[in-house]
């Protein structure tokens, strides 16, 4: 063979690697994934009161009830207690006690607890409000399922003037605060507690409506109302037993359990 054609393929030959190589590197260069770094910012947070535990209505707030949880600094709303706005809150609210149910993890509140004091039921009452007790029974307090917290009407049922007995829901929708004066919720959940006493949660013209109705009645019972109904009003009350159509004041005689006269009160004249 002549060297000229020996060199013409020696080059082909070295062209041919060379391009097999160049193929090579172009093909694994595509399989290879660019690494992305991925970086993450994380959300500034805030120290947040918050509940160790459930605590049930009448329970008094603690070093071990309540601690500082780190919190969204976004999730935080108004109410919530800071530690950058309140950093003495763990002491400043030691033995204050709880108004309404607050559940583990919860935030704390300042309109879900009270001022800490010895006066536990006190403590419990919004301002304006008044605890009236009345009598009870398992069968005229929704057979002993009746507990604090829960909301109810009073209907009262008395004899009318033709000796039927009639009835009426005299209070709707009150808050109890109290069974036989025990505020603490039984944690177990297994039991109803029965008592013989239930203390309502009043504004002043329902405490003198259930003061009258109780002398009026025959029986008076409580009425257990669902939980889907605690943003229904709560001030509705038999107003006729308090005032004249004229909303004045007035003086009532009740015999044997019927009003005999309805009169304004007046002073005497010399």
């Amino acid at each position: 063979m002549k060297p000229a054609r020996l060199m013409i393929l020696a080059v082909a030959v070295v062209a041919a690697g060379l391009a097999g190589l160049l193929a090579m590197h172009l093909a694994g260069s595509r399989n290879v994934v660019p690494q992305i770094e991925a970086v993450v910012e994380k959300e500034a947070t805030v120290n947040v009161l918050v509940a160790e535990a459930n605590l049930p209505v009448g329970a008094r707030l603690n070093e071990k009830s309540i601690h500082w949880m780190a919190w969204p600094q976004g999730g935080v709303v108004k109410g919530f207690i800071t530690e950058t706005e309140r950093p003495d809150a763990l002491k400043d609210l030691s033995g204050a006690v709880v108004r309404l149910p607050i559940f583990e993890g919860e935030p704390i509140r300042d309109e879900k607890v009270a001022d800490s004091n010895s006066h536990i039921l006190s403590s419990l009452l919004p301002s304006g409000k008044r605890a009236v007790a009345t009598e009870i029974s398992v069968a005229t307090g929704a057979g002993g399922f009746i507990l604090p917290n829960d909301r109810v009407d009073v209907i009262m049922v008395r004899k009318g003037d033709t000796q039927k007995f009639v009835t009426e829901t005299v209070l709707s929708n009150v808050r109890v605060l109290a069974i036989d004066q025990q505020v603490e919720e039984k944690q177990d959940g297994t039991k109803a507690v029965v008592g013989t006493t239930a203390t309502l949660e009043l504004t002043p013209d329902q405490s003198k409506v259930l003061a009258v109705a109780q002398q009026l009645a025959d029986r008076l019972t409580l009425a257990l109302r669902s939980v889907a109904d605690a943003q229904q009003p709560d001030t509705v009350a038999a107003d006729y037993l308090l005032t004249g159509d004229n909303g004045a004041a007035v003086v009532q005689v009740i015999k044997s359990g019927s009003i005999v006269t309805n009169g304004t009160a007046a002073a005497k004249t010399p």
